[in-house]
């Protein structure tokens, strides 16, 4: 395995991102070895437990000393932790991000399909590495994918190394990126609103269509279209060169673009299957009959935002109050 009985000493004296790299690659096959779980065990009041069985409370436990340290050297402050490792349990003390996805455009249908199943397991600060974290991402799937990530509370570009530098700015349609990214800030009322909402009522943020319609047979076999919060569905576009998709609406619903730093209010949409148009760069939501939908004006970073004054688009005859949440 080594060159010689030094060489791993060696390594580990370069205190360089690439030494733990090279020495990673030396060892990596030697972990996570289902045998070696097997065979040694952990005692805990007066019983043996096989390390197979407890391997996944590493991350969970990881996660609460550091939040539990937190609590108690700054009492009283609420502090941003996220973890890769997790288990059931974890979204106590921290969220999580999805792991080490790839640049493919299967992962973003994942990313898509995760949001829902982790939030039900209690985790509501979730997202995906944007893009894909191994391989190499291409513009129009890193257009898509942002696309869809402008709605998740984790929204982050990264990426592996080794792999294609993929921050926005190294494609050439920086405008649009651009455009996207403004659309984060202009949903950001509405979204905080709705996660913490889902954090202090114990419900979810990202929802399959089936749990609100659960006596309609065709909402409760989409997989790939969720309800964000009470007033809003979104359906993205995860395949390669669609120009749109089509969109199952289990009752009537307004159909909002924002393109190129637009808001255009479009048809409303009845009840079933339609196809919709979705160019590159555009993201389109779907406001629920009867329902609110409160939009700023934008910004460059969070400080910009105005959570006071927003434009609420809504359809229908009986709206229902928005109950929005804000606090510093």
């Amino acid at each position: 395995m080594f060159d010689n009985k030094y060489q791993w000493q060696e390594l580990l004296q370069i205190p360089d991102v690439n030494s733990f790299f090279q020495f990673m690659d030396l060892v990596n096959h030697i972990s996570s070895n289902q045998e070696d779980y097997e065979s040694f065990y952990h005692e805990y009041k007066g019983k043996k437990y096989r390390h197979s069985e407890l391997h996944n409370l590493f991350g969970y436990y990881m996660t609460r000393a550091a939040a539990e340290a937190f609590d108690a050297m700054i009492p009283g402050k609420r502090i941003l932790l996220f973890s890769r490792a997790s288990y059931i349990g974890m979204h106590r003390y921290g969220g999580v991000w999805q792991g080490d996805n790839c640049s493919w455009w299967s992962h973003l249908l994942l990313n898509i399909k995760m949001m829902p199943s982790l939030n039900m397991c209690g985790f509501l600060y979730t997202g995906a590495d944007i893009g894909g974290f191994g391989e190499n991402v291409t513009e129009d799937l890193l257009i898509r994918w942002l696309s869809f990530g402008v709605f998740t509370p984790l929204m982050r570009n990264h990426s592996a190394r080794g792999t294609r530098t993929q921050e926005v700015y190294q494609f050439e349609s920086t405008e649009l990126f651009r455009t996207i990214i403004e659309v984060r800030y202009m949903l950001l009322p509405y979204l905080y609103s709705e996660f913490m909402k889902a954090a202090l009522e114990d419900t979810m943020m990202f929802r399959p269509l089936g749990f609100c319609y659960g006596q309609d047979e065709v909402a409760r076999s989409i997989e790939d279209q969720l309800l964000v919060g009470d007033s809003i569905m979104i359906a993205p576009v995860y395949e390669q060169n669609a120009i749109g998709r089509n969109v199952y609406f289990p009752e009537r619903m307004k159909f909002l673009r924002f393109s190129k730093g637009n808001i255009i209010e479009e048809s409303v949409y009845e009840a079933g299957f339609s196809y919709i148009k979705m160019p590159l760069g555009d993201i389109c939501v779907f406001i629920r009959e009867n329902r609110i939908l409160p939009i700023s004006t934008g910004g460059e970073y969070t400080e910009q935002v105005d959570f006071e004054n927003l434009e609420c688009y809504s359809f229908g005859e009986n709206v229902i109050p928005y109950q929005n949440y804000v606090d510093d």
